[in-house]
C-alpha cells in the first residue's frame, strides 16, 4: 500500500474515532506504526501542578502508566517545554534540553530507561492557561531517536487528530483541575452538526437538537440538514458538497454564513472541513464531511475577564489576583509577579474566593475555564 493510501485510511480511522470514542487505543497503535514509535498516548499535562491524566494509549503497560502520573510528571524536566510548545508543532527531547542532559535525568533513568524508551515526540493539541492537552509517540531502542522522517509523518497525522480531538472532547482536563474543552459535546453552547456531503446529519449534540426542534433556523427533512434562510441553505450545501472533496476546497478554517431566522434574528453558520485531499484520492469511505457549528450573532461580546469582573462585581486588583492564579499559581508566585506582599494577594484571594462562592484555587481556574468560549482559538 502507498503511503497516501494508508494516511488515508489512518485519516479515515481517526475521525470515525471522533465518533466513537471506543475506537481511539486501536487508532493509536495504527498512528505508532505510520509514524515510527513503539507506544502513543493522548493525555493532558498541568505544568503549575504537575498533574496528568491519559485519556487513551497503546503500548505502555499499566504500571509504568500509572507510576509517571503518580511520581514521574513531577520530575519530568520535559513538562514546561510541552506547555511552552506552538500547538501543531511535533517537539522532541532534544528541542527541549540537550539530550544526553536527558538521559542523566531521573525521570529516564528510573522511568523511561527500564521501558527501553530512548526519545518521544510530543504535540500540544490544545491549551488552557496552565495546562495542555497533548498526542505523544514514543521511540523505542530499536527506533533510535526521533529523526526528521518521522517529524514529517506525525505532520501529516496531527492536524486530524487535533481535529478528532476538539469534536470527540475525548481529553479532559477537568482531571487535571484545569478544564477548558467541554466535558462534551452537548456541553458547546452553539449548535453543532456532523454532516455528511449530502447534508445529511451524522450527529447532533444538544444545542442542536433544540434549534432543530424550534424549526426557526434550521430543520431536518429526512434526516438531512435544511436552512430556512434560502440563500445561506444553499451556500452552505455547497460548502458540504465542497468539503466532501477536500480540506482545500473550502479552506482549513472553513466558512462563515449569515443566517436570518424566520423571526429576523441573526445567526452565524460557521463550517468546518473535516477530510482531506488524500483520503478523497484513495477512494475511503467516511461518514461525516463537515462539522457546522450555529450560533447567534452577536457584537462587542466582553473578553472572557470581563465577563468574570462583571458576573462577580470583582474590583480590578481581585480580577488581577483572580487571572494570576490561573496563569501562574501559588500566592509567593502571584507576589512576585504582581509585585506586591503575600498577605496583600491572600485578602484579595479571599474577596474573590467569597465573591465567586468557591474556596479553593483549582476552582478559580475551573470558573475562569468556564468563560471561555470553545469555538475560538
Amino acid at each position: 500500500m502507498h503511503e497516501s493510501e494508508r494516511l488515508s485510511a489512518l485519516i479515515s480511522k481517526i475521525y470515525d474515532a471522533a465518533i466513537d470514542p471506543t475506537l481511539w487505543p486501536g487508532v493509536l497503535a495504527n498512528c505508532v506504526g505510520f509514524i515510527g514509535g513503539s507506544a502513543a498516548a493522548l493525555f493532558s499535562k498541568d505544568a503549575a501542578s504537575k498533574t496528568g491524566d491519559v485519556a487513551y494509549q497503546t503500548g505502555i503497560e499499566p504500571h509504568y502508566q500509572q507510576l509517571y502520573f503518580n511520581k514521574y510528571i513531577k520530575l519530568d524536566p520535559l513538562t514546561v517545554g510541552h506547555y511552552f510548545a506552538e500547538i501543531e508543532k511535533p517537539v522532541a527531547v532534544a528541542d527541549i534540553l540537550p539530550y544526553d542532559e536527558f538521559l542523566e535525568t531521573r525521570a529516564y533513568r528510573e522511568w523511561g530507561r527500564p521501558q527501553g524508551i530512548v526519545d518521544v515526540l510530543n504535540v500540544a493539541l490544545d491549551k488552557t492557561a496552565t495546562g495542555a492537552a497533548m498526542f505523544c509517540v514514543f521511540r523505542n531502542e530499536r527506533h533510535g531517536p526521533v529523526d526528521d522522517e518521522m517529524r514529517r509523518r506525525m505532520a501529516l497525522l496531527v492536524p486530524h487528530i487535533r481535529r478528532a480531538v476538539l469534536i470527540g472532547r475525548v481529553i479532559d482536563l477537568q482531571k487535571a483541575e484545569v478544564a477548558s474543552l467541554a466535558d462534551t459535546l452537548d456541553s458547546i453552547s452553539a449548535g453543532m452538526f456532523l454532516v455528511d456531503a449530502t447534508s445529511r446529519i451524522v450527529h447532533a449534540n444538544a444545542a442542536g437538537h433544540v434549534l432543530l426542534n424550534a424549526k426557526d433556523v434550521l430543520h431536518a427533512t429526512a434526516g438531512r440538514l435544511a436552512v430556512n434562510d434560502r440563500q445561506a441553505d444553499q451556500i452552505l450545501a455547497d460548502a458540504f458538497a465542497t468539503a466532501g472533496i477536500g480540506d482545500g476546497a473550502v479552506g482549513i478554517k472553513g466558512v462563515a454564513v449569515p443566517v436570518v431566522a424566520r423571526d429576523g434574528e441573526r445567526y452565524v453558520a460557521h463550517v468546518l472541513p473535516l477530510t482531506s485531499g488524500a483520503r478523497r484520492r484513495a477512494g475511503v469511505s467516511y461518514a461525516a464531511a463537515a462539522a457546522l457549528f450555529v450560533h447567534k450573532a452577536a457584537l462587542d461580546s466582553p473578553s472572557p475577564p470581563e465577563a468574570i469582573a462583571k458576573a462577580y462585581k470583582l474590583t480590578p486588583m481581585e480580577l488581577r489576583v483572580l487571572l494570576a492564579v490561573v496563569e501562574i499559581g501559588g500566592v509567593p508566585e502571584i507576589a512576585e509577579a504582581l509585585g506586591i506582599a503575600e498577605t496583600t494577594v491572600k485578602t484579595h484571594l479571599r474577596e474573590a474566593y467569597r465573591k465567586t462562592g468557591t474556596s479553593r484555587q483549582a476552582d478559580l481556574v475551573k470558573l475562569a475555564a468556564g468563560f471561555s468560549n470553545p469555538l475560538v482559538k
